[in-house]
Order: C-alpha cells, then sequence, then structure tokens
C-alpha cells in the first residue's frame, strides 16, 4: 500500500509541475498593449458556402445569358426582356446580395493574375468570363437583362433625358479611368474599389454606412430621369462588354429585316446607342481628311507616353492607397512633428517590435510597383483618349440606322418604334390565328 501511495504521489507531483509550466509559458512573451479605446471584436465563423450553391450561380448565369440572348436576336420582345430582367434582379441582387458579381470579379482577376499566391475561386472566374464569351457571340445581352446592377436602374427607368453628345463623350471616359485605378489598386493588393464604393449592394443587402445609402439614393434617383447612369458613365466591366460587342458575330438588330428610315427609332434609345445614316459623300475632301487622321496617328505615341510618365511620378501618392504605404507615411509625420497624437495602425505597429527598415523596404517595393503600373495605365488611357477622337474624326458611310455595338446594351426598347417590326409581329399572329 505505500509503495501505490508514493507512485501516485510521484504521479500527481509530475502532473502538478507540468500544470505550473504551462501556466508560465503561456505569457512568456509579452501581450501587446492597447489604449482604453480599443475594443476587441468578437470573433465569428461565417457559415462556408456550399459548392451547391456555386454551381447554382453559374448554371443561372448561363441559363439568363441564353434567355436574354434568345429574347434579343430571335424573339425580339421588350416585354419577355423586361420579365427576365426582374427575375435576375431579384435572384442575382436580392436573393444573392450582388455576390458573385462580374463587375467586381475584375479586381479577383487582376490580384490573380498579378499575385500567385491568391486563390481565384471558380465562380468568380466563372462570373467574369462567360458574359464576356456571351456578348462576343451575341452582344451585350449581359446588361440587358442578367447584371443586377443594370435592372436596378432600369426598373425605375421612367423618362430618358437627353444628354448632350459633347457632355456623353467626356462621361463615357470615366469608365475607362474606373478600370485602370480598380486593376492597379486590386494587382498591388491595396484595395478593391469597385466592391468598396458599389452603391447598389446597399440597397441588396439593406445595410451600408450613411455615405454609401445616399449614394445608392442617389444612383436611384438619377436613374428615374436618366436611364441607367452607372452603366454608362462608371461602369468597368461595360468597357470589357464593349469590346467584346464590337466583334460580336451576332448581333440586335433595330429592324427585322430591311430599313425604311422611317426617323421613328432615331430618338428613342435610351442610352443614345443608336449609330444614324451618314451620306455617301462626305463634307469634306478625302485628302483633307487623310491629314487629320495622320496628325492624330503621330500624336497618339507622344500623348501616351507623356500620360504614362504624368501617372508614374504620382506613384508615391496613389501607392499611399495600400495599407502598409499608409502606415509608414503616418509614422514619418508622427515621428516629425507634422501631426500629433497617434493611430491604433501606429500604437500596434510599435508595439510589435518589426524593424521600421524592413516596412520601408517593403514600401519600397510597392512604390515601385506604382511606378510600373503607373507607365501602364497612363499608356493605356492615353490611347483611349486619342482613339475617342480618331473615332470623331473619321466618318463611314452608313446606310441605315443601326446599333452602336459598343454601347448597345440591348435593351429592345427600339423594336417597339419600328414599323417592319409591327408587321412582322401581325403576321406571326395571322399565322397562329
Amino acid at each position: 500500500m505505500s509503495m501505490i501511495s508514493n507512485k501516485r504521489r510521484i504521479f500527481l507531483a509530475i502532473a502538478l509541475l507540468l500544470v505550473a509550466v504551462s501556466a508560465l509559458a503561456q505569457d512568456r512573451f509579452p501581450r501587446p498593449e492597447f489604449e482604453s479605446e480599443y475594443v476587441r471584436p468578437t470573433t465569428t465563423t461565417p457559415a462556408p458556402e456550399t459548392n451547391t450553391w456555386a454551381v447554382v450561380d453559374v448554371a443561372a448565369l448561363v441559363l439568363a445569358l441564353s434567355l436574354a440572348s434568345f429574347f434579343a436576336l430571335k424573339t425580339r420582345s421588350r416585354r419577355q426582356m423586361f420579365g427576365l430582367m426582374a427575375v435576375s434582379l431579384l435572384y442575382f441582387g436580392f436573393i444573392r446580395e450582388g455576390c458573385v458579381c462580374s463587375v467586381g470579379a475584375i479586381q479577383n482577376m487582376a490580384l490573380a493574375l498579378f499575385d500567385k499566391s491568391t486563390l481565384l475561386p471558380w465562380t468568380v472566374a466563372a462570373f467574369f468570363i462567360i458574359p464576356l464569351l456571351f456578348a462576343l457571340f451575341f452582344g451585350r445581352t449581359f446588361c440587358a437583362a442578367v447584371c443586377p446592377l443594370g435592372a436596378a436602374q432600369d426598373v425605375v427607368s421612367v423618362k430618358h433625358a437627353r444628354i448632350p453628345t459633347w457632355l456623353g463623350r467626356v462621361l463615357g471616359l470615366i469608365p475607362y479611368l474606373y478600370l485602370g485605378f480598380s486593376i492597379l489598386f486590386a494587382a498591388t493588393g491595396s484595395a478593391f474599389i469597385i466592391c468598396k464604393y458599389d452603391p447598389f449592394v446597399t440597397i441588396f443587402r439593406f445595410t451600408g454606412s450613411f455615405w454609401m445609402v445616399m449614394l445608392a439614393v442617389g444612383f436611384i434617383a438619377l436613374s428615374v430621369f436618366v436611364n441607367r447612369p452607372y452603366c454608362r458613365f462608371l461602369c468597368p466591366y461595360g468597357v470589357l462588354l464593349g469590346w467584346m460587342s464590337q466583334l460580336s458575330k451576332h448581333h440586335l438588330s433595330i429592324t427585322p429585316n430591311d430599313c425604311i428610315q422611317c426617323r421613328l427609332c432615331e430618338d428613342v434609345c435610351p442610352v443614345d446607342a443608336i449609330n444614324k445614316p451618314l451620306p455617301d459623300k462626305a463634307p469634306e475632301t478625302r485628302r483633307s481628311g487623310m491629314k487629320r487622321l495622320s496628325r492624330l496617328l503621330i500624336l497618339l505615341p507622344a500623348v501616351a507616353i507623356l500620360s504614362g510618365w504624368a501617372l508614374a511620378s504620382t506613384n508615391g501618392l496613389l501607392s499611399r492607397v495600400h495599407p502598409k504605404v499608409a502606415l509608414e507615411h503616418r509614422l514619418h509625420l508622427e515621428e516629425s512633428g507634422q501631426v500629433t497624437g497617434t493611430t491604433l495602425e501606429t500604437r500596434t505597429f510599435k508595439t510589435m517590435g518589426i524593424p521600421r527598415e524592413d516596412l520601408k523596404a517593403e514600401v519600397a517595393v510597392i512604390q515601385n510597383q506604382y511606378r510600373v503600373g503607373g507607365w501602364i495605365l497612363g499608356i493605356f488611357l492615353g490611347v483611349v483618349f486619342v482613339t475617342q477622337l480618331i473615332g470623331l474624326s473619321v466618318k463611314r458611310t452608313r446606310a441605315d440606322y443601326e446599333p452602336n455595338r459598343s454601347t448597345c446594351v440591348s435593351c429592345g426598347r427600339c423594336f417597339l418604334s419600328c414599323p417592319k417590326e409591327h408587321q412582322r409581329l401581325k403576321k406571326e399572329k395571322d399565322t397562329l390565328s
């Protein structure tokens, strides 16, 4: 009995020693100290999305795009298009809360392309690629009745206010800027500005900051009088869809057969995407037009290089969007006495004990990325600007009223104004009866 008791005492002593050592080991390293305003957040683990939902979302996208293309090119029915648009708004907008979003997928694709350690979900890639493929074959039918952002604007559209042509041209350059900067910020791991400033997510999720709610209300109110303002003057994905649509094999047409130039469709398009006929005889000589085109082509590389240099020179300012560059800039301001007080980020950094030189080295790499990205983005914007000027200066003869393949969103409103379309519908009705 005494031997058993001794063994029990030894075992108990060892167990108590291990517990004491583990208790001491928990505080071997000093814990970060935060001032009183810090509130420790409650740790929550979101429920993982099942693969079933991902498959359903992609299948719904393909089905909706197929129906939209069929309604635009075959049945030519604005009513069917509107019904599909309402269903897409309900499902992709309110039920799925605007995610996955083809517009925001631009950023995921850019980050995955430039950061090999980033895992790109196949659903995001599908939502980015599939609408572009449909646009390549059938035009921008994604915009017509599938995109919840466009649907949210279209369903409240009542009056189509006409925007001056020059103003529309100027505002039409904004999507190129938005596309370029969203790719630059995403590729450098700085920010996802498309998602951060998406006004329609606030509507779909019934939540958001005060300023985002105001932005959402502003877009919806503007959409009542100006059809699809976000799609026309801000959407970066619309730029890519427009490029694909210009090359599309099939595209919506205003008339089902021959255009009789009745001019009834001339002003009916809510997004100003109808090209009017141009006379065979040009208002200027061919020689004069060639001279102007030559000047613009000579101007192209100069503008591209100048805009590239200008953006590359602002790498220090632009890179502050990145959290690490912003942190280094704030630390410099505090240490040089240019600002008073500290922030949570600077206090946390000082507590962690990371060498300042390591942070400066990372910042230097990021700023160099912005310098290279600034050159690429500046050249791109310069080419876009001069190309737009070339497009305005080159006059091609056109016999009929045609949709502009780049800006036409295939909404089908032009069908209702075409007398040849009414003849087609009457003939179909008589055949069925």
